[in-house]
C-alpha cells in the first residue's frame, strides 16, 4: 500500500477529486477515490500513482495490479448498490494524469440514506454533467458503505 504524508504527495488529478479525504482504498500503483460529484450512486475515480500522462506509459506492474483492483471495485459496488452495468471512462481531457471515471449504471433510481439517486444517462452514455446532489456527510456515508464491502487482501 502506498502511504502519503501530505497532499503534495498526490498528483493534481487526485487532489482535484478530493484526495486524501475521498480515498476509499490505496494500492501500490493506484488509488480508488469517491467521485465527489456523484453522477450515479457510488461513482468513483481510479487514479494511477505513476507520473504518466498516457495509459501506455504505465509500468507492467501497474497494469498487473489494475486487474486485481477492478475485481475489488466491481465486487464492492455490486454488493453495496447492486448496479446493472458498470462503465470505465478514461477521458483525460481536463485532468491529464492517468485515471478512470468508474460509473455504476442503474436502470432504475436507487435509494441511499433517504435520498434518491438517478442515472440521467441510462441506457446511453453516462451523463457526467447531471449529478445527484450530495454533501460531505452523504459522501462520507457512501464511502463508508463501499468500504464495508471492500475485499480484504494482502495488498
Amino acid at each position: 500500500m502506498t502511504m502519503y504524508s501530505t497532499s503534495a504527495d498526490f498528483n493534481a488529478t487526485m487532489r482535484k477529486f478530493g484526495a486524501p479525504q475521498t480515498i476509499i482504498r490505496s494500492y501500490r500503483y493506484w488509488s480508488v477515490l469517491l467521485r465527489p460529484a456523484q453522477a450515479t450512486l457510488g461513482a468513483l475515480v481510479l487514479a494511477a500513482h505513476e507520473p504518466a500522462k498516457a495509459f501506455s506509459e504505465l509500468s507492467p506492474a501497474s497494469f498487473h495490479e489494475l486487474h486485481e483492483i477492478t475485481q475489488h471495485i466491481e465486487t464492492a459496488l455490486a454488493q453495496a448498490f447492486h448496479y446493472d452495468k458498470i462503465n470505465y471512462l478514461m477521458l483525460m481531457m481536463v485532468d491529464p494524469d492517468v485515471h478512470f471515471h468508474v460509473i455504476p449504471r442503474y436502470a432504475q433510481p436507487r435509494q441511499f440514506m433517504n435520498q434518491e439517486f438517478t442515472d440521467a444517462g441510462w441506457p446511453a452514455m453516462p451523463n457526467l454533467g447531471q449529478i445527484n446532489i450530495t454533501d460531505t456527510t452523504i459522501n462520507r456515508l457512501i464511502m463508508d458503505h463501499i468500504q464495508s464491502f471492500w475485499p480484504e487482501t494482502g495488498t
